[in-house]
C-alpha cells in the first residue's frame, strides 16, 4: 500500500472533484402544498338572531310615602318578598291622630248645630202652613238647615281625609314580590315630594327581557320573507336567553312587544319578551343574549368562521379553480349560524373553498386540493 503521501497525481486531483459533486446533489423540486377543500353546497339554515338584552321585572312598584313625618320603622326584611298590603314601613302617627282628633271634634259642633236647625225648620213648617210666622221666618229656619247639613258634611270630609292621613302613616305593600334595599333610615324625615322612594318592589314572576332590533335586521328578514327565501315561523316565533355564564336559561319565551316607530338615536326597534321564573333565577338588570328563532332561509350558502380572511375593509375566502389555483373571492357576510356564516353574496355552489391550510395557499400558487370530510346538515 501505498504511502497517503505518494498518492497517484489523478487521485488527487478527482477527490476534490468527488467532493464537490457530493456537495451539489440536484435538489427535488418544491412541494406543492396541500389544502383542504369543501364544496360549496346551497343547504336550508335556521334563522337565529342574537342579540343584547336586559332583564326587567314584571312590575317594578317604587313604595312613597303619602304622608311626610318622622319615619319610626321599618317593618319587614330587605331583599325578602314581601305580600301585598303587608306592612313596611310606619311613619310617627301622633301629629295626624291630633289632627284626627281635632276633626271629630269639629264633626261633633256641625251635628249639634245641624240637630238644632232640624229641629227649628220643623217646628216652623207646621206654623207656616198655618200662616201663623210670616214667610221670613220659614226661609231664614230652611236656609238655616242647609247651612248645618252643609258645615256637617265639610266636618265629614275632613274627618275623613284626617283618618286617611293617620291610616297613609302605615306604608303598605302596593303588590306582592322581591323588595329591594331600604333608602331611608329610621328616624329620617319622610318627604311626600322626594326624589328617592322609600324601597322598591319587584314581581319576579313572569319575566320582562327587553331588547332591540335594528331596522335594518327588520327590512332584510321581511324582504327575505316576501320574496320567498325565508320560511317564517307559523306562530310566535319562540325566544331563548343565555345566561352570563354561557348556559342556556331552561325555558322558553314569548314575544309580547314590537314597537311600532323606529328610535332616531340609535336606528333600532325596542322589543320585549316575557318569560316564566318560578324559580326566580332571573333577577332584574341582567344582561342576556337573547337568541330569537325566525324560521328558516332556503338554499342558503353558509362557510365555516374559520374560512373568512379580513382584508382591510373587506372579506376574503379563498377558493380552488379547476387549474388548482387559489383565486380570492370577497364575499359579503351575512347572519352567523353557530361556527358557520352565510355569505349573501360572492360564492356560488359547486366551487372549492378553502377550508383549512390558508396559510399555505397564496392567490395565484399552485396548490393540492384534498377534500373535506362532509359536514353535518348539508
Amino acid at each position: 500500500m501505498s504511502h497517503p503521501l505518494f498518492r497517484p497525481r489523478w487521485l488527487c486531483l478527482l477527490l476534490p472533484l468527488l467532493a464537490a459533486c457530493s456537495s451539489q446533489t440536484p435538489s427535488a423540486a418544491a412541494d406543492v402544498p396541500a389544502v383542504t377543500v369543501a364544496a360549496v353546497t346551497p343547504h336550508d339554515v335556521p334563522i337565529r338572531m342574537e342579540l343584547v338584552g336586559e332583564t326587567a321585572g314584571y312590575r317594578d312598584i317604587e313604595v312613597r310615602a303619602r304622608v311626610g313625618g318622622i319615619l319610626l320603622k321599618r317593618t319587614y326584611v330587605e331583599g325578602q318578598p314581601v305580600k301585598q298590603g303587608q306592612s313596611l314601613f310606619l311613619i310617627d302617627p301622633a301629629p295626624f291622630q291630633a289632627v284626627l282628633d281635632q276633626a271629630r271634634g269639629a264633626q261633633a259642633q256641625q251635628q249639634a248645630a245641624l240637630e238644632k236647625a232640624k229641629a227649628d225648620r220643623d217646628r216652623v213648617i207646621p206654623l207656616f202652613k198655618e200662616n201663623a210666622v210670616s214667610r221670613m221666618d220659614y226661609d231664614n229656619a230652611v236656609s238655616a238647615y242647609n247651612s248645618a247639613l252643609a258645615a256637617k258634611q265639610a266636618a265629614d270630609a275632613k274627618v275623613k281625609e284626617a283618618q286617611l292621613n293617620l291610616d297613609y302613616t302605615r306604608v303598605t305593600a302596593p303588590i306582592s314580590g322581591m323588595t329591594s334595599k331600604q333608602a331611608q333610615s329610621e328616624g329620617s324625615l319622610i318627604r311626600v315630594d322626594a326624589d328617592a322612594p322609600l324601597t322598591t318592589i319587584s314581581q319576579l314572576n313572569p319575566m320582562y327581557v327587553n331588547f332591540s332590533i335594528s331596522e335594518q335586521d327588520r327590512l332584510h328578514y321581511e324582504k327575505g320573507v316576501g320574496e320567498g327565501g325565508i320560511l317564517a315561523p307559523k306562530n310566535a316565533p319562540r325566544v331563548r336567553i343565555r345566561l352570563a355564564d354561557g348556559s342556556e336559561y331552561p325555558l322558553t319565551g314569548e314575544l309580547n312587544f314590537h314597537d311600532n316607530r323606529v328610535d332616531p338615536r340609535t336606528g333600532t326597534i325596542s322589543s320585549r319578551a316575557i318569560f316564566s321564573n318560578p324559580d326566580g333565577k332571573l333577577l332584574p338588570g341582567q344582561f342576556v343574549r337573547v337568541l330569537l328563532d325566525l324560521g328558516t332561509r332556503k338554499n342558503a350558502i353558509t362557510v365555516p368562521e374559520s374560512a373568512i380572511i379580513q382584508s382591510q375593509a373587506d372579506n376574503m375566502v379563498l377558493t380552488v379553480d379547476k387549474q388548482n389555483k387559489v383565486v380570492a373571492r370577497p364575499v359579503e357576510l351575512g347572519a352567523q349560524n353557530g361556527s358557520e356564516v352565510v355569505i349573501e353574496s360572492g360564492l356560488a355552489a359547486g366551487e372549492r373553498l378553502i377550508v383549512d391550510g390558508l396559510m399555505k395557499a397564496k392567490p395565484g400558487s399552485v396548490v393540492k386540493p384534498v377534500s373535506a370530510a362532509p359536514q353535518a346538515g348539508k
